[in-house]
């Protein structure tokens, strides 16, 4: 088991007396500097009468989205759950800024859930799971237990919702279980201020909605890419490139490109967008914005008679991109 838990700041803002959300930055960091210790240690008197220990791991984007490091942090895991040892994530918030947040807890949660293989993703909630409408405005509104795809019709039921004491809504909820569903992994959303709900439903009983997972999953580096990696920059493409990536499964050659917009090193995570501008790939460059841009168009043979030998032919090699 691994708990991801937020709560830090408003924790700290508690401590310190504050009597509103504070908007700065640096008020935020300090909250969570103060808070973090006491939110692991209501976690320690909460799990020592279980005799469980608990550990603490802090994380941002930055650390999720650096292989090694992303790496590290599951055998870290792996090693905690090995000893019996609880641990309790929540991002850092002491140190995190925009560039380099993760965001909200469902999303910190399916990335936790990714980077620990987890076998299913439970999000406790304030609401018992996906209704048919907002059951706050509706009160007539029904519950539904089991989602085979999260479709279109699905992300119209999700309505946002935001508190004082947390962010994120049904919506964020959807998405984390769409990233972990494309992984393998099912979630259930579970109504967290009702004892004992959860054992319940895990016993096979009534309660929440489950959202499965598909049955063809990405690998772990694939599904990293995909749903981890922030893109630095886009490609468009031709027609004929979208076809050769999405039906032929190719790799993505220079030849097929017809606008790049960076900046972006060799490397480093792009979006590949089609002929009406959509994003329907994502995969790493092996070429940096400046020097594709003088090469798209262009065939391999015209390449390195104008620029010389190449190290990769392929702008995107096959294994390091991900059909959306």
């Amino acid at each position: 088991i691994l708990v991801v838990s937020s709560g830090a700041i408003v924790s700290g803002i508690r401590k310190l007396q504050l009597k509103e959300y504070p908007k700065s930055l640096p008020v935020k960091q300090a909250a969570a500097a103060v808070g973090q210790s006491r939110l692991m240690w209501a976690y320690e008197k909460a799990f020592e009468r279980l005799n469980i220990q608990v550990a603490q791991i802090l994380l941002t984007h930055q650390d999720l989205a650096d292989r090694r490091r992303f790496l590290n942090a599951r055998h870290t895991l792996a090693s905690l759950i090995g000893f019996g040892i609880v641990p309790i994530i929540n991002e850092n918030d002491t140190v995190a800024v925009d560039e380099i947040r993760v965001g909200d807890n469902d999303t910190l949660a399916s990335e936790v859930a990714h980077l620990a293989d987890a076998d299913l993703l439970v999000i406790l909630s304030d609401v018992d799971g996906l209704y048919t409408e907002d059951p706050r405005k509706n009160p007539s509104a029904t519950l539904i237990p089991l989602i085979a795809e999260i479709t279109q019709e699905v992300e119209r039921l999700a309505g946002a919702s935001s508190t004082f004491e947390g962010t994120g809504g049904m919506a964020t909820k959807l998405r984390a279980a769409k990233k972990v569903g494309e992984y393998g992994i099912s979630t259930l959303v579970l109504n967290g201020e009702r004892a004992g709900l959860l054992p319940t439903v895990l016993g096979g009983g009534p309660g929440g909605s489950l959202f499965l997972a598909r049955e063809r999953r990405l690998n772990s580096r694939k599904h990293w890419i995909a749903f981890t990696l922030r893109p630095r920059g886009q490609i468009h493409l031709d027609q004929g490139a979208v076809d050769a990536l999405t039906t032929r499964g190719k790799s993505l050659l220079a030849s097929g490109i017809v606008r790049v917009i960076g900046p972006f090193e060799a490397g480093d995570p792009v979006s590949c967008l089609d002929t009406d501008g959509k994003e329907f790939a994502k995969g790493l460059v092996n070429v940096s914005s400046d020097l594709l841009d003088r090469m798209k168009g262009l065939k391999t043979a015209d390449i390195q008679e104008q620029f010389g030998p190449q190290e990769y032919e392929e702008v995107i090699h096959r294994d390091n991109l991900v059909i959306l």
